[in-house]
C-alpha cells in the first residue's frame, strides 16, 4: 500500500523540473518558436517566392539530399570501423582511435580548407583522380565529402559502446550452430544494433543538414549546382532579408524534424521487434 505523503527518494523535483524548463525555453524553444513568428510577417505570395524560388529549392535537394546520403555512408564504414576497433588488436589502432574524434575537435573552416586543398586540380587526391575525370572540389560530390568527414564520428562513438557490450558468445554460438561468417554478422549481430544503427544515422544526418563552415569552401558555391541552404540562408541575412532567411530556416527545420521524427520511430519499432524476438 502507498503511503501518503510519502518523501521522494532525490529532493527537490519541482526545483530541477522548473529550471530545465526553464532552460530549455530560453535555449531552445524561443528561439525555433522566433523564426515562425518572423515567417508568419511574409504574406502567402511573398513566402512561396522566398521558398520556392529554382536557386532556394536546388539548394534542398543538394542540402538534404547530400546529408541523406553522407549519413547513409557513414553508417555502413562507420559500422566496419567500430568492428575493427572493438573486436581486434592492430599497430596504431588507438591513434586511429584518437583520428576519429578529429573533426569534433577541428574548426569547421579548417576541414574544408584541408579537404579543398587535398581534392582540388592540383592536389594530391584531386590530381590523382583529375585523369579519370572526378572532379571533387567545386562539384555536388565535394559537398557529400565535407559532409561524410564530419559525420563519421557521430556513428562511430555510437555504435562502440553497444559492440564492446555485445559478448563474443554470441558469435561462438552462432558458429556452433552451423552459421557462416556472414550469416553471423546478419543475422546476429546487425540486428542487435538496429538502434544503434538508426540513431548513429539520425545523428550524423542532423549534423549534415546545418553544416556550413566545411562545406562552403568545398562547394564552389555555384547557384543551382554546388550551392546549400545554409549559405541561402546567410546571403539573406546579408542582404537584410530577414524574414525571407527565416522562412527558408523555417522549412529546413521542419523538413528535419519530419525525418528525424520517422528515424526515431523506426528505431523505436526495431527496439520492440527486437524485444519480441528475443522473447
Amino acid at each position: 500500500m502507498r503511503l501518503a505523503g510519502r518523501r521522494q527518494v532525490l529532493p527537490g523535483f519541482g526545483l530541477s523540473l522548473g529550471f530545465a524548463l526553464t532552460y530549455l525555453s530560453l535555449i531552445v524553444l524561443i528561439p525555433l518558436a522566433a523564426i515562425f513568428i518572423k515567417t508568419a510577417s511574409l504574406s502567402w505570395p511573398a513566402l512561396l517566392q522566398a521558398i520556392g524560388t529554382p536557386r532556394v529549392v536546388a539548394s534542398y535537394k543538394l542540402t538534404f539530399g547530400a546529408s541523406l546520403l553522407a549519413a547513409a555512408i557513414n553508417v555502413v564504414f562507420g559500422f566496419f570501423l567500430a568492428w575493427a576497433l572493438v573486436r581486434y588488436e592492430f599497430p596504431g589502432r588507438r591513434l586511429v582511435d584518437a583520428l576519429i574524434d578529429l573533426p569534433f575537435a577541428l574548426p569547421t573552416a579548417v576541414a574544408g580548407i584541408a579537404l579543398t586543398a587535398l581534392y582540388a586540380r592540383n592536389g594530391w587526391l584531386g590530381s590523382v583522380l583529375e585523369p579519370w575525370g572526378i572532379a571533387v572540389a567545386f562539384t555536388p560530390l565535394g559537398v557529400l565529402v565535407a559532409l561524410v568527414f564530419i559525420g563519421l564520428p557521430f556513428v562511430v562513438r555510437t555504435l562502440q559502446p553497444i559492440l564492446e557490450d555485445l559478448d563474443t558468445e554470441v558469435e561462438e554460438a552462432a558458429a556452433c550452430l552451423g552459421a557462416g561468417r556472414w550469416q553471423t554478422m546478419w543475422r546476429v549481430v546487425v540486428p542487435y544494433l538496429y538502434p544503434s544503427l538508426l540513431t548513429g544515422f539520425a545523428l550524423a544526418f542532423a549534423r549534415a543538414v546545418g553544416e556550413y563552415g566545411s562545406v562552403i569552401f568545398i562547394a564552389g558555391n555555384i547557384p543551382l549546382v554546388s550551392e546549400i541552404t545554409p549559405l541561402i540562408i546567410i546571403t539573406k541575412l546579408e542582404q537584410y532579408d530577414y524574414a525571407g532567411a527565416t522562412a527558408v530556416a523555417a522549412v529546413m527545420l521542419v523538413a528535419s524534424f519530419v525525418l528525424l521524427l520517422v528515424v526515431n520511430a523506426l528505431q523505436v519499432w526495431t527496439e520492440r521487434r527486437s524485444s519480441r524476438l528475443a522473447a
